[in-house]
């Protein structure tokens, strides 16, 4: 039987100042050690298995950006002491994957300073030559349907700093298959918060829940979003139009935020309950600049078809 939800908000109110206080202590300590580890600071760093054995990685990942995009690989690097400009090599990014996602932050603020996409891209430019404010920055790419061979790029800075480029594996992913096992008491204290949250959705702020449970997305990606009880079924239905148009990628989290299921959603579909309490997160993004003008007025409607289904339709 399903606890009700007001019954689990003294314990939701401890796991939501458990996780920031968390999130404070080892975010400060992960940019401590990247400040100091210069090194470390001039590869590129790619999350998977082998990183998630480094220091800090995974409790870091799990306070920072814990609903886990396992549709992409994703590398990041720096932080890199710029004057003026960093220069990416974008033919190397072009021959790695069909479709990317590359975001400048700042540093130690980590704000999003630029985000370039093959949206934006001119053919015409092998490389991209981004001018900054002096300063840290770090770059972080997403490659999405990496092709055979994919590497990250070569990144210069204007103080005479190249760094190499770094092959990685087409199933670099495949550690997401066994990642949901180290779900344990920790994990699930740090985000036993989220799916209260979720129970009292219509009574809260929607930016408060956008910005607790969304993870650190670029902006050409629009995200819908929810709560399943162990026997719900979720359905999606999606109009045509939009089907056509953009790219779904659908991931579950059990409710410490680990990924259970994922996949690319081509068609509406009817998805199997997950057994146990837990989120879905769809990752909506444009095929077009066309399409990415519209992002941002298309809506999401979550509504319940029976006491055991739920039915997510995007307009």
């Amino acid at each position: 039987m399903t606890r009700k939800p007001w019954l689990e908000i003294p314990l939701a109110l401890f796991s939501f100042g458990f996780y920031k206080v968390n999130k404070f202590i080892i975010g400060n300590l992960y940019t401590l050690y990247l400040a100091l580890n210069k090194k470390n600071a001039k590869q590129w760093r790619i999350i998977g298995a082998e990183s998630l054995q480094k220091f800090l990685s995974l409790p870091v990942l799990m306070t920072k950006a814990p609903r886990w995009n396992t549709h992409a690989i994703i590398g990041t690097l720096g932080p890199l002491t710029v004057e003026k400009e960093l220069t990416i090599d974008l033919d190397m990014i072009r021959c790695s994957t069909e479709s990317w996602v590359g975001c400048i932050y700042d540093f130690p603020g980590y704000r999003t300073v630029l985000n370039f996409t093959p949206l934006t891209d001119d053919a015409r430019q092998k490389e991209l030559n981004i001018t900054l404010p002096k300063g840290k920055y770090t770059v972080g790419l997403r490659y999405y349907h990496p092709k055979e061979k994919p590497q990250f790029p070569t990144v210069k800075t204007d103080l005479d700093l190249t760094v190499s480029p770094c092959a990685v594996s087409p199933q670099n992913n495949d550690f997401y298959q066994t990642l949901a096992q180290k779900t344990n008491f920790y994990f699930q204290l740090l985000h036993y918060y989220i799916f209260t949250l979720f129970k009292f959705r219509d009574r809260l702020p929607a930016a408060l829940v956008k910005r607790e449970f969304l993870p650190v997305g670029a902006t050409d990606t629009q995200f819908f979003y929810g709560a399943l009880d162990p026997h719900e079924s979720l359905g999606i239905d999606i109009a045509a139009p939009r089907q056509q148009a953009f790219d779904f990628y659908l991931t579950f989290y059990n409710r410490a935020s680990f990924p259970l299921r994922w996949q690319k959603v081509t068609e509406n579909i009817t998805c199997d309950p997950l057994g146990e309490q837990g989120y879905y997160l769809i990752r909506m993004r444009p095929r077009s600049q066309a399409a990415a003008t519209e992002l941002a007025a298309i809506k999401g409607q979550d509504i319940q078809v029976t006491p055991h289904q739920r039915t997510l339709k995007i307009q």
